[in-house]
């Protein structure tokens, strides 16, 4: 029964350590050291409550997210709530070709090879398989994400360190520090980003997951969540023990990561973590403008799913097409600021995700649409806390930024 349900949930996690969160989280580890370690145990607990629920109302409704959306708060707001989401995705699809790009000159292939590769290759993956075929590409794909497990062991650091900080709380001054919080909040929103929730409940849904395995679904998220939050936990850990370490504070993105760690944990150290940001950027790229496909179709009403031909969705897979198309090709336009959108596709990924889980947690509670299948008393406690929280350090981010602080 787990074979047969194990993938939504660990795909999803895994994703998110796509190259926008692979640059955050060695960005916070050359930045700060081992420092925002702590966030790791709070961000994977939400990470588990956010996805349970999508899994749920993906079991229980057998509807994708943005469709429940439509339904209940009818086609004006989801317009609008598609509208935003549509240009948060794509900047991070944006981000995952900048990703492949750096990680192949990494290995000295230009990106005017590289990118143009796998985007037809993420193309053709997604259009000519079926959800099945799909799924087991995915699956091998998560395997991958051990590379910064190693990587992290071979830099060495110091586990005592890392451990301590990893449970104690930074004192309350870092929260006048604008960079510290933005940081923070960027590490919230590259670890639940909005597109995931959307993404899992729509897999849940075309993988045809009932509440019959709606026990084993929750399983496979919560391994999925614990799974990604420490190969995240190790990619901050290897950067804290070389970067921070050794005064390399300032990196531009997570390839000079990787590069700046070669002299300091040996040339494997450099090659898994370069490997690595290749695999999560191609797997992402492939997802992401699927997850943003799923939930536009949903949300308007179009045939989805990876199971019917291009005739029977032409909607859903022509928007999936455009965005790799635009995606790959603004990656190739000389001096786009490519940083700057890794760096702001993770903040918008923070700001915008309160928005979506007021809708999941308004959902959820519907007695008419989940039955006795709604969020038990302490565990609505505890989802709403999450959102308040991440609604709290979105506000002081905007607060900081405004007020220069």
């Amino acid at each position: 029964m787990i074979l047969a349900v194990l993938g939504p949930g660990f795909i999803t996690a895994n994703v998110d350590n796509d190259a926008g969160g692979i640059f955050t989280y060695s960005q916070a580890g050359a930045q700060y050291g081992y420092s925002l370690l702590w966030t790791m145990i709070p961000i994977t607990l939400a990470l588990i409550v956010v996805q349970e629920m999508c899994a749920r109302m993906g079991a229980v409704t057998g509807k994708g997210l943005s469709d429940l959306i439509r339904e209940e708060f009818g086609l004006r707001m989801t317009f609008v709530m598609l509208v935003l989401l549509v240009f948060v995705n794509f900047t991070n699809v944006i981000t995952e070709f900048t990703g492949i790009a750096e990680s192949t000159e990494l290995f000295h292939i230009s990106r005017f090879i590289s990118v143009p590769m796998c985007a037809v290759l993420v193309w053709f993956l997604v259009v000519k398989g079926d959800y099945k075929k799909v799924e087991k590409v995915f699956l091998l794909a998560s395997v991958f994400y051990i590379a910064y497990i190693i990587a992290g062991v071979l830099s060495q650091p110091n586990w005592h360190t890392a451990i301590t900080q990893t449970f104690l709380l930074p004192p309350r001054s870092v929260w006048h520090e604008k960079p510290y919080v933005y940081m923070t909040v960027a590490l919230v929103g590259t670890t639940i980003a909005p597109w995931m929730q959307f993404y899992l409940q729509a897999s849940i849904v075309d993988k045809g997951i009932t509440v019959k395995q709606y026990k084993t679904s929750r399983l496979d998220v919560i391994v999925g969540s614990i799974f990604t939050d420490v190969v995240a936990w190790f990619i901050i850990v290897a950067c804290a023990a070389t970067l921070f370490t050794h005064g390399i504070k300032d990196i531009p993105d997570a390839a000079t990561a990787a590069q700046a760690m070669k002299p300091l944990a040996g040339r494997f150290a450099f090659i898994l973590f370069a490997a690595g940001l290749f695999n999560a950027s191609l797997f992402a790229a492939s997802i992401l403008p699927l997850s943003t496909a799923y939930t536009v179709c949903e949300g308007m009403g179009f045939e989805s799913g990876l199971d019917k031909t291009f005739s029977e969705a032409p909607f859903f897979y022509w928007f999936y097409t455009l965005l790799i198309a635009f995606g790959a090709g603004m990656v190739l336009i000389p001096n786009f600021p490519m940083i700057q959108v890794a760096i702001l596709s993770q903040v918008l990924n923070g700001v915008l995700l309160p928005v979506v889980m007021i809708f999941m947690l308004r959902l959820i509670n519907k007695h008419e649409l989940m039955g006795k299948y709604t969020n038990r008393r302490w565990f609505d406690v505890l989802a709403w806390v999450t959102a308040a929280v991440v609604i709290g350090l979105s506000l002081v981010m905007v607060w900081n930024s405004l007020t220069g602080k």
